[in-house]
């Protein structure tokens, strides 16, 4: 498929990617397996069962992938990039809406309606991921634990995810055999790569001496690497962190965030570059906006992209 093509395609895809996952998902199925030939139905509930599996927002991974197996990285990078795109912009103009107007009496009606839609939206959520995830007694008493340490002793995110991560790989049951070696060489140059472009802005802005904006980049960069299960796993830490310890912004305004997050194109994590760009406009107007939330953005999606091109080749070898 040629460059044209695949920005028409991965476009209009990014451009109709409303309402989460699952139905962006269903999309991707309806418009690169059923009506086109480009991924082969095995080979796309493979990549979403791997997409799955990695932190950060699985449908924009899914399409990353599929743009890397159409055509290599540039298809990767159009097809990614495309997903994003167009939700990102819709953010940045209502971020910076909110942070003008946001004090009028008529926009704090309507984001009272906001709020209340919100909550019923992340209740549904909480109760469909219980119906998937917890169909084991262990896998109860692991979400009791996360709750209690989490809630009752307040300890770090991340620690309580890596040690459910631990017990997984420990409880873990199927071990089939290795058909073959992993093309583990075929992830260096991407990881190498990546990862050195995820870093070039924290460097830059440890160099500049931005210490607000290497403050946004080095939690979201964080963030990133936690980010199982979507927006709504981590929503409970990213409010904890950028409202009671950072004080970026308020408990109000990060429901505000949620609920525009929920009505834009492309994923619900972008809800993390509304933070960043309120956040910054709170710290010094638009331009400190501007740039928090492009660091959110960089820091938050390179990650995606990282993860797809060093792990596609394994994809194809399961």
């Amino acid at each position: 498929m040629n460059t044209p093509d695949m920005v028409r395609l991965f476009g209009r895809i990014g451009c109709l990617s409303f309402g989460g996952p699952a139905a962006q998902i269903a999309l991707m199925q309806k418009e690169l397996v059923d009506d086109r030939p480009l991924l082969t139905q095995p080979d796309f509930l493979k990549a979403l069962s791997f997409c799955m599996m990695l932190p950060g927002p699985e449908a924009m991974q899914l399409a990353t992938y599929a743009g890397w197996k159409i055509s290599g990285i540039r298809g990767g990078l159009i097809a990614g990039g495309l997903f994003v795109l167009p939700g990102a912009l819709v953010i940045a103009v209502l971020a910076f809406t909110y942070a003008a107007l946001g004090t009028l009496p008529l926009v704090q009606a309507a984001f009272l309606g906001i709020k209340a839609a919100v909550i019923i939206i992340v209740v549904q959520a909480i109760l469909k991921l219980l119906g998937r995830a917890l169909g084991r007694t262990d896998y109860r008493i692991i979400a009791l634990f996360a709750f209690l340490a989490l809630f009752l002793f307040n300890l770090p995110y991340p620690l309580v995810i890596i040690i459910a991560a631990l017990y997984g790989a420990w409880a873990c049951t199927d071990h089939t055999s290795v058909k073959s070696a992993l093309p583990w060489r075929y992830s260096i140059a991407p990881i190498a790569v990546g990862g050195a472009l995820w870093a070039l802005p924290l460097i830059a802005a440890w160099l500049a001496g931005a210490t607000f904006l290497l403050a946004i980049g080095l939690f979201f960069s964080k963030l990133a690497l936690v980010t199982f299960g979507g927006a709504y796993a981590v929503l409970a830490y990213m409010t904890q962190t950028v409202v009671t310890d950072y004080g970026w912004i308020s408990t109000p305004e990060m429901i505000d965030a949620f609920g525009l997050a929920e009505t834009t194109p492309g994923p619900l994590i972008l809800v993390t570059q509304f933070v960043g760009q309120l956040a910054g406009t709170a710290q010094g107007g638009w331009v400190p906006g501007v740039l928090a939330g492009l660091m959110t953005l960089w820091v938050t999606f390179v990650p995606c992209f990282i993860w797809i091109f060093a792990g596609a080749p394994l994809i194809d070898w399961l």
